[in-house]
Parts: C-alpha cells; structure tokens; sequence
C-alpha cells in the first residue's frame, strides 16, 4: 500500500499571507489540524493549529481588546509557518509514512507530485490503515498467538485455519516477548472457535487469545 492510496485530498492550503484569524476559522471550519503554506502553486511551508493557537495572545495579557485585533489582524501565517518542510511522494509506502511521521514527532505529510502538493497523509490517516490491517470493522474470531521466529511457522498456521475451512479477514505479526518469538494477531471466519483452538495449540508456543469480535 502507497501514500496515494490513502493520503487526505483534496488539500487544504493558506497562502503565507493570510492573517492568523483566518487560518484558524478556516482550521475550525475543515476540521483540519495543519495545512500546507502554498504560494505561486509552490509548497512554502506548513503551518500547524499548535503554531495559530500558540501565536494568539495569552488569555492573561495586560492588552486590550482593541490591541489584541490589531495584533492578529497584523500577524500572518508566514511569521509563524515551519518553513523546512518534510515531504513524501505519492509512491513512499504507507509504513515509511509512519516510520517519518514517529521518528520525527509529527502529525502530517504533504504528499507531493511533479514539485506540487496533491495531498496530506496524517495520524487519523494511519490510523484507518491500522483498523483496515486488523479488520476492526469486520466481524470475526480474533486470534493472538506466539510462534518461534523461524521459517515455516505461518504456513502451518494458515494450513491449519485452510484446513477448518475458514477465511482471512485480517492478519498481522509484530515482536514477541524476545528475539525468539513473534506475536501473531489474526482475523477469521467460518471458523468456530473450539475446533480453531484445537487445531492451533499444537502448532504455536501459545494461543494467547481467542475471541469473537
């Protein structure tokens, strides 16, 4: 799976001029938490609801009401916009996106294509992946297992599930408890689960969990 297949679009800009009241009406008003900065159809920097709230005023501030307009109405986005911006194209795959964003500390990527912005791929984005990669919307028998971390442990998990006649909906691996092991979660149907944990305990070093989800 690729950034361009699940990347937000289409894209929310500012332009560096905009005043900062702006942007955060226009924040509100998509229900976005960052934006890419365009000008002249080229990405200039991005700018986040962090950076627009941060930029406001303290609510404990000596100024006046009338001084507080008159400072929002003077700031704008390309005061207070990060201006070195990391970036992905449309090919990155979807877990390099994630590694980036983590490594980083960030919520958001413009997505680019022919030096032009054609998307954001966010956290919520990722997080729909993550659902998609479980099956959380599908209903199933839910398995979570721990296998040696040797060749042919999966296959004989899936020949297994093959043999009762079930159906994949969801499957994932991740780090056992050490650098022997790995954790198994699946998603299945057509399976019950008597005859799914009679089949399976055998075959791994544990069946952790099984549940209908």
């Amino acid at each position: 799976m690729f950034v361009g297949q699940r990347m937000s679009r289409p894209v929310i800009s500012v332009k560096p001029d905009m005043p900062i009241h702006d942007a955060l009406d226009l924040f509100k008003r998509e229900h976005i938490r960052r934006a890419p900065v365009i000008k002249d159809g080229k990405l200039v920097g991005i700018v986040t609801q962090t950076d627009l709230l941060n930029a406001s005023p303290s609510p404990v501030t000596s100024l006046s009401i009338w001084e507080i307009h008159y400072l929002l109405a003077k700031l704008t986005v390309s005061e207070i916009m990060t201006k070195e911006v990391i970036t992905i194209n449309e090919k990155t795959p979807i877990e390099e996106a994630a590694r980036i964003m983590a490594d980083n500390k960030i919520g958001g990527l413009p997505v680019m294509s022919d030096d032009h912005v054609v998307g954001m791929i966010t956290e919520t984005d990722l997080f729909k992946v993550f659902l998609e990669l479980l099956g959380a919307r599908e209903s199933g028998l839910r398995v979570t297992l721990s296998v040696k971390d040797q060749p042919g442990e999966l296959l004989k998990i899936t020949q297994a599930i093959a043999a009762l006649g079930g159906n994949f909906i969801s499957f994932g691996q991740f780090s056992g408890a050490d650098a022997a092991t790995r954790l198994v979660t699946f998603k299945v149907s057509g399976v019950e689960p008597t005859k799914l944990h009679e089949a399976l305990t055998p075959l791994v070093q544990e069946l952790i969990d099984v549940r209908l989800t």
